[in-house]
C-alpha cells in the first residue's frame, strides 16, 4: 500500500502532494507587473483606462501571494528538491527572481496596502542583497564550466539590482536607489562580456534558450531603473542606455525562429520581464517630457508588449487546463 501510493503521487495520508514549484514561476510577476506598470503609466501620459493597470497590478500581487505560498511549502516540505535548485549551476540563479517578484509585487499594491507592501519591499531588498552576495560569493570561487554560463547570471546582481533601484524609486529613496543601480550598472558592463563569449562560442542549448529574456531586460529595466533614482528632463546617459535596450529587442526579434525551437513552457515568461520593461521607460521618458523618436516608439513598443504578454498568459492558462503547468513530484 505505502509503495502504491509513492507511486502514485500521494502522500502516505492518502492526500495528493503538493507541487514543487519552482523558482522560474516568479517570472510571472515581473511581466504582468510590469506590463501593469506600463498601463498605469499610459494612463497618466495618454489618458487610457485606468483599470487595465490595476487588474494587472493586482493579478501580479495575487500571483506572488500564490506562488510564495508554495515555494515556502517546498523549503518546509519538500527540502531536498528545494536544495537542489539552490545547487544547481544554473537554476539557482534563477532563485534570485523571488526577491525580485516581492519588490515587483510590493509597488504593484501598495496603492491598496500601503503597510503590507513596505514590509514586502523591505524584505525584497534585504533577500536580495542576501542572495547576491552570496552567489558572486560562489562564482568567484572559480570552478565553473562554461556551460554553465547563460543569461541567467544577470539576475542577481543585474536584475536584482534594478528593480531594487526601481523600488527604492517607488517608495521615496531615489538617493539609495542610485547604490543600486551603479550595482547593477557596472555588474551589466562586466557580465555583458562573459555572457556574449558564450553565446558567440557555444550554442545554447533548446532547452535554455528562454533565457535570452534575461539578455532582452537588462537594459530596458536598467532603463526604468535609472528614470527612478533622477529626476527633471531625461538626460542623454538615459536615452543611450535605452537605444541600448532597442538594439537588443531587434537581435532577439532576429532570433525568434532559433528561440522558438523550445516549446512552449513557464519559462517563456522570462521574454516578458524586458517586453514590458521597454514601453514602460519609453512611456516614462515621454512623462518626463522627452522629445525625438521615444515618444513616437512608445505606442507600438506598448501594443507589441500588450500582444505578447497576453499571448503568454493565454498558453500559461491552457497549460494549467490541461493540467500540465504544475510539476509534481
Amino acid at each position: 500500500m505505502q509503495d502504491s501510493r509513492q507511486h502514485d503521487g500521494l502522500r502516505p495520508t492518502g492526500l495528493p502532494s503538493p507541487p514543487v514549484v519552482p523558482a522560474t514561476f516568479f517570472g510571472m510577476v515581473l511581466g504582468l507587473g510590469g506590463l501593469g506598470n506600463g498601463w498605469r503609466t499610459a494612463a497618466r501620459v495618454w489618458d487610457a483606462p485606468a483599470l487595465p493597470g490595476e487588474a494587472l497590478s493586482l493579478a501580479a500581487g495575487s500571483v506572488w501571494f500564490f506562488w510564495i505560498v508554495l515555494y515556502g511549502w517546498k523549503w518546509a516540505m519538500s527540502r531536498e528538491e528545494a536544495l537542489a535548485e539552490l545547487r544547481h549551476p544554473i537554476q539557482a540563479f534563477f532563485i534570485a527572481l523571488v526577491p525580485v517578484a516581492t519588490m515587483i509585487a510590493a509597488t504593484a499594491v501598495s496603492p491598496y496596502i500601503p503597510a503590507i507592501a513596505w514590509a514586502m519591499f523591505v524584505l525584497g531588498i534585504t533577500c536580495q542583497i542576501g542572495f547576491s552576495t552570496w552567489v558572486v560569493g560562489e562564482l568567484w570561487q572559480g570552478g565553473r564550466h562554461t556551460d554553465a554560463t547563460t543569461p541567467t547570471l544577470y539576475m542577481p546582481t543585474v536584475g536584482g539590482s534594478f528593480v531594487s533601484a526601481i523600488a527604492c524609486g517607488s517608495f521615496g529613496h531615489p538617493e539609495a536607489g542610485l547604490l543600486f543601480f551603479g550595482a547593477g550598472f557596472l555588474s551589466l558592463v562586466v557580465l555583458e562580456s562573459i555572457v556574449l563569449h558564450r553565446l558567440m562560442i557555444h550554442t545554447l542549448p533548446v532547452s535554455l534558450r528562454a533565457t535570452m529574456g534575461l539578455h532582452l531586460a537588462t537594459p530596458a529595466v536598467g532603463s526604468v531603473a535609472y528614470l527612478a533614482v533622477t529626476n527633471g528632463p531625461p538626460d542623454r546617459f538615459g536615452q543611450m542606455l535605452f537605444g541600448y535596450a532597442l538594439l537588443q529587442a531587434l537581435v532577439m526579434l532576429r532570433l525568434v525562429p532559433w528561440l522558438r525551437q523550445q516549446p512552449f513552457s513557464p519559462a517563456a515568461w522570462a521574454y516578458t520581464f524586458g517586453v514590458s520593461a521597454l514601453p514602460l521607460a519609453a512611456l516614462r521618458f515621454v512623462e518626463r517630457g522627452q522629445t525625438g523618436p521615444i515618444p513616437l516608439l512608445a505606442i507600438p513598443l506598448f501594443i507589441g508588449a500588450n500582444l505578447i504578454i497576453g499571448w503568454v498568459a493565454l498558453q500559461t492558462v491552457r497549460l494549467a487546463f490541461m493540467g500540465k503547468l504544475l510539476p509534481r513530484r
